[in-house]
């Protein structure tokens, strides 16, 4: 019996202010459809750092089912209605599965307070394609940032995320000059890159951690001299 190799990982910025209109699909989502290799592929939604947010849920539902997905149903995680059994079903039958946008460090605190990453683990090196989206793709990178006192920008730190994607980046941060991504990588390891991918735009991460820009360039920045300085951008095309 072949081993299964893991996928390519799609970390997407999604559209908050231009959203497709009608039933027409999100081009990003159709690529990410069209690279699973089975038609209409049933998907599991992950939403730990959303809170299993139904509205959230159905909308991003829709914008799937319209970009050719089969099924795709809420692997329920959170609080009261959180049903374990019935999400590992979901997750384990899953031909994609999709972290949700929300909050980064509660999604982690969810994966891992119901011991998710396993299995996680496990689907994603045995091919099941991931996807993130918004605080997903970062979910899905190797390191976030946070503060232990917010009003004290010494007291930054970064915490693991579930490093499927080898890379660090943030989503949806080009309004404020990535403040947060830039954060990040003042607490890290000098020479790191770190990726902005804006909104509108993805970032595909291949297993052997080649990358390339989807929809529009991906933002990259570095530590150079003790100051996070902006490099040449990752354009659609290319690859790095």
């Amino acid at each position: 019996m072949n081993a299964v190799s893991p996928s390519p990982l799609f970390l997407l910025a999604g559209r908050p202010k231009a959203m497709p209109k009608g039933n027409r699909p999100d081009p990003l989502l159709q690529q990410v459809i069209e690279n699973c290799g089975k038609a209409h592929p049933g998907i599991a939604y992950l939403g730990s750092a959303s809170g299993d947010n139904q509205g959230f849920f159905r909308m991003i539902a829709v914008l799937l089912n319209n970009a050719g997905a089969g099924d795709v149903l809420l692997a329920p995680s959170v609080g009261a209605k959180a049903d374990m059994r019935k999400a590992r079903d979901i997750l384990e039958d899953a031909d994609v599965v999709l972290v949700s946008g929300g909050d980064v460090e509660e999604g982690m605190r969810v994966l891992g307070r119901q011991h998710l990453m396993p299995l996680l683990r496990a689907r994603y090196d045995n091919g099941t394609v991931f996807v993130g989206l918004s605080a997903g793709s970062i979910i899905l990178s190797r390191q976030w940032v946070r503060w232990r006192d917010p009003d004290d920008d010494s007291t930054a730190e970064p915490f693991g995320c579930m490093g499927f994607a080898p890379v660090l980046c943030d989503t949806h941060g080009e309004g404020e000059n990535w403040e947060e991504l830039r954060a990040l990588l003042r607490v890290g390891a000098p020479g790191e890159v770190g990726h902005g991918i804006p909104s509108g735009a993805g970032l595909c991460v291949t297993p052997k951690g080649r990358l390339f820009a989807m929809g529009e360039a991906v933002h990259r920045f570095t530590m150079r001299e003790g100051t996070v300085t902006r490099i040449a951008d990752l354009e659609v095309g290319d690859e790095a």
